[in-house]
């Protein structure tokens, strides 16, 4: 029995559609972990099979961790259970400070130090990632309820 052309046409936009959404569910699962914005200090110490690849890490800069000479930086970075030394050849940012929300691009290295790449330092006073307020609530080291008052 042949088919009528509007069965024909049903078929094709089917068969379109389940192309579409198995493309779309690959590209997904593929980029699963490319589309977490940042990992705490905690989550990266967990995941050790990042080590070298590229990510981002965010957290609080540790309060007198921070060591500079000319444009070396070495500082820490905490979400208030894990501590990570992040080690920066290039100046900082003017907004960046100890005791405040930072994210820093780069790789984690065999020893447990992150080469930072570039470093994003807060934006105004009262931010902080919602992430990184998060985690340090978790861990009993939240110090107030500014971050989220934009």
């Amino acid at each position: 029995m042949a088919m009528t052309r509007k069965q024909k046409r049903l078929s094709v936009i089917f068969g379109l559609g389940l192309v579409l959404a198995l493309a779309t569910a690959l590209i997904l699962n593929a980029l699963r972990d490319e589309i977490v914005f940042f990992y705490s200090p905690t989550e990266l110490l967990e995941r050790p099979e990042l080590a070298g690849e590229a990510v981002r890490i965010g957290g609080l800069v540790e309060d007198g961790s921070w060591v500079r000479d000319g444009n070396s930086n070495v500082f820490v970075i905490t979400d208030g259970a894990q501590l990570i030394s992040v080690t920066y050849h290039n100046l900082l940012p003017d907004l960046f400070r100890e005791g405040q929300g930072v994210i820093a691009e780069g790789h984690l290295v065999d020893d447990g130090t992150f080469i930072a790449s570039n470093v994003l330092a807060k934006h105004d006073e009262n931010y902080i990632p919602k992430e990184v307020e998060a985690a340090l609530k978790n861990s009993g080291q939240w110090k107030g309820d500014t971050a989220t008052d934009q």
